[in-house]
């Protein structure tokens, strides 16, 4: 896969957030090393929970 197409893939993963589990991963590696990572279904149940609770109105 050539550099150009391989930043334009990484662009894409970023603007959907679908990089969201590397991305706590490396965080968990750097500022929690002593404690295990959630599973991939785990991080994923938490942000639904995080984005979708709370205050729901639309004004």
């Amino acid at each position: 896969m050539s550099a150009l197409v391989r930043s334009f893939w990484d662009f894409v993963r970023e603007l959907a957030t679908d990089n969201a589990y590397e991305r706590y991963l490396t965080h968990h590696r750097e500022a929690h090393a002593n404690v295990a990572p959630l599973t991939r279904r785990a991080f994923y149940l938490k942000e639904q929970q995080r984005k979708w609770s709370g205050v729901q109105r639309c004004c």
